[in-house]
């Protein structure tokens, strides 16, 4: 059996954020015993310039989301970033769980060659599939579930590597 593009994605994807989600249940335990408010967490950046905690967990989704749709040839799911409380970013990560598992092996085969065109104000950047897959979306998917990591980290939040590998 070899290996394909949705081994290489849509499987880590949703480990990571199986992951990402419990790690967001230890984070809102932890503030609640330390009777640390939740907003301390959700406004965290690790600089000034930089997009808070919520803005992580929707780049996180909306990688894995986009990455999935388009080696599949299926349209991207719409969700709003409004998240602002972590039920609601735990919710945004179910349904990006959800719809990663709609995703059939089958409906990504051959999609290592297909041609793949992200659009921007500024241009368009084209890749394979595969290309797209591993030097574009997987990195961003992964820098992003990092950051969120890293700032509850920063924020004092007991969590460790395992949690974020999920117990390989």
């Amino acid at each position: 059996m070899s290996f394909a593009l949705y081994d290489a994605t849509v499987t880590p994807m949703i480990r990571t954020l199986t992951n990402l989600s419990k790690i967001l249940d230890k984070a809102a335990a932890q503030a609640k015993t330390e009777d640390k408010p939740l907003s301390d967490l959700l406004e965290a950046r690790l600089a000034p310039d930089m997009r808070p905690f919520p803005f992580q967990i929707q780049s996180a989704s909306d990688a894995a989301k986009g990455c999935v749709a388009r080696l599949a040839g299926v349209e991207i799911p719409s969700m709003p970033d409004t998240e602002t409380s972590f039920p609601e970013l735990q919710q945004r990560i179910a349904k990006t769980i959800d719809f990663l598992k709609t995703i059939k092996p089958e409906q990504m085969a051959g999609a290592e060659d297909r041609e793949i065109v992200l659009k921007f104000p500024n241009g368009e950047f084209k890749f394979s599939g595969k290309d797209f897959a591993t030097a574009f979306s997987l990195p961003n998917f992964f820098f992003h579930v990092t950051t969120a990591y890293a700032l509850l980290r920063n924020k004092g939040i007991a969590i460790g590597k395992m949690d974020f590998l999920g117990g390989v």
